[in-house]
C-alpha cells in the first residue's frame, strides 16, 4: 500500500521507517527541503536522526499534494502548535475514506484541545470515522534501530484501530488497540510535563526515590484530569499512560527530561531550549494542562509547579518546597 507521513521530524521519520520496513511505499512530507531531499536521495534524516538508514521504500517531498496523492494511510505527526495549520493546508489533498493516524502528543494552547480533537475541528464530519491516534513508549532512535517496543492505537471504531494495527505491526513494533481516545491522548501528552519534573529532580541531584515519587504522583494527577475528560482510568495504567511515563521520565533520549535537567542545573528555559534542535512538547503542554485543570476544577499540584517554573519564573527549589509542605492527606482520597 501507499502511506503518507505528514511531518519530517524524528518521530515522523521513525514511523515512516516502520511502514517502509513493512513493505509499504511511504512518502514523508517535510517542511525543510534539505530533509526531504536527504530522505529521497540518501534514505536518511541527517537533521534529526543522523547515521540511521531508512528502508528504500521511504522518500521525502516538500509538496503536500504529492505526499498525499494516492495515499491509503495518512499519518499526521507535526508538532502540536502547527498541527491545525498544516492539516488545514493538507485538507484539499487528503484522500477520502482513508485512515488518518494522529501521532502527535500535545494539547493545543488556546483551544485546550487534544490533537485528535483539533483534527475533528479541521476535517469535515465525513472524515471523522477514519480518525485514530497512536501513542506509547517509543523513542524514535530506538524504533529505527528496530529495538522492540509496544504502542497503542485508539479509535471509537474498533475495526479502524484493528486495520491500523495490522498495517504497523511487526516483530519489533507491537501495536495494541483501544477505544479510549481521550485516555490515550491525554496520557501521551501529560506525561511530557511529568518528564520535565523528573528531569528537574535529576538536575538538582536528587535520586531514584524522588524520581519515583514524581512519576507516581504525576500519574495520579494526569489520571484525575483524563477521567474528568471521559477517559477510562485503566488506560492510564497501560502503554499510553504508565508505559510512556516511565520511558519519558527515565530515558536519556527524552527531550522533555532534557529540558528539566537544564532547569534543575540552574539554566534558564531559553538557554535550555537553545541547545535543542527538536520540540519538547511538554513545555507547551504545561501551559495547556494548567489552563485545562483550572477550567475543569482538577487539582494538579505537580503540573502546576512545572507551569510556575516555566512561565512564572518560580525557582525549582521553591517549587519543591511548595509541594513537600502541602497538607497531609490520604493517597487516593481525590480519585
Amino acid at each position: 500500500m501507499r502511506a503518507a507521513v505528514i511531518g519530517g521530524g524524528s518521530w515522523g521519520t521513525a514511523l515512516a521507517s516502520v511502514l517502509g520496513g513493512n513493505g509499504h511505499e511511504t512518502v514523508v512530507w517535510a517542511h525543510a527541503p534539505d530533509v526531504a531531499r536527504a530522505l529521497s536521495e540518501r534514505h536518511e534524516n541527517p537533521k534529526y536522526l543522523p547515521g540511521l538508514a531508512l528502508p528504500d521504500k521511504v522518500r521525502g517531498t516538500i509538496d503536500l499534494a504529492e505526499a498525499l496523492r494516492g495515499a491509503e494511510l495518512v499519518v499526521a505527526v507535526n508538532p502540536s502548535h502547527v498541527t491545525r495549520a498544516v492539516m488545514a493546508e493538507a485538507l484539499p489533498s487528503l484522500p477520502r475514506a482513508t485512515p488518518i493516524v494522529c501521532a502527535t502528543k500535545g494539547i493545543e494552547n488556546d483551544s485546550l484541545l487534544t490533537m485528535y480533537e483539533v483534527l475533528e475541528e479541521v476535517l469535515p464530519p465525513e472524515m471523522h470515522p477514519y480518525l485514530c491516534c497512536l501513542s506509547g513508549p517509543s523513542f524514535a532512535k530506538e524504533t529505527i534501530k528496530r529495538m522492540p517496543t509496544a504502542v497503542v492505537v485508539a479509535s471509537p471504531w474498533e475495526k479502524l484501530a484493528q486495520k491500523v494495527q495490522r498495517i504497523f505491526s511487526n516483530d519489533y513494533f507491537r501495536v495494541y488497540t483501544s477505544i479510549d481516545v481521550a485516555g490515550v491522548e491525554l496520557g501521551g501528552s501529560l506525561k511530557n510535563v511529568c518528564a520535565i519534573a523528573a528531569g528537574i529532580s535529576d538536575g538538582m541531584g536528587f535520586g531514584n526515590n524522588t524520581r519515583a515519587a514524581i512519576m507516581t504522583r504525576g500519574l495520579a494527577e494526569l489520571v484525575r484530569l483524563a477521567v474528568r475528560k471521559g477517559a477510562n482510568p485503566l488506560t492510564l495504567s497501560g502503554l499510553a499512560g504508565m508505559g510512556d511515563l516511565v520511558l519519558t521520565c527515565t530515558g536519556e533520549l527524552s527531550r522533555n527530561r532534557t529540558v528539566g535537567l537544564g532547569l534543575g542545573r540552574g539554566q534558564s528555559l531559553e538557554e535550555t531550549l537553545a541547545g535543542m534542535n527538536q520540540v519538547a512538547e511538554g513545555v507547551r503542554t504545561a501551559k495547556s494542562a494548567h489552563d485545562l485543570a483550572r477550567k475543569l476544577g482538577v487539582e494538579m499540584p505537580l503540573h502546576e509547579a512545572i507551569y510556575s517554573i516555566l512561565y512564572e519564573g518560580l525557582a525549582p527549589k521553591s517549587a519543591l518546597a511548595s509541594l513537600t509542605s502541602r497538607e497531609l492527606r490520604s493517597e487516593f482520597q481525590l480519585h
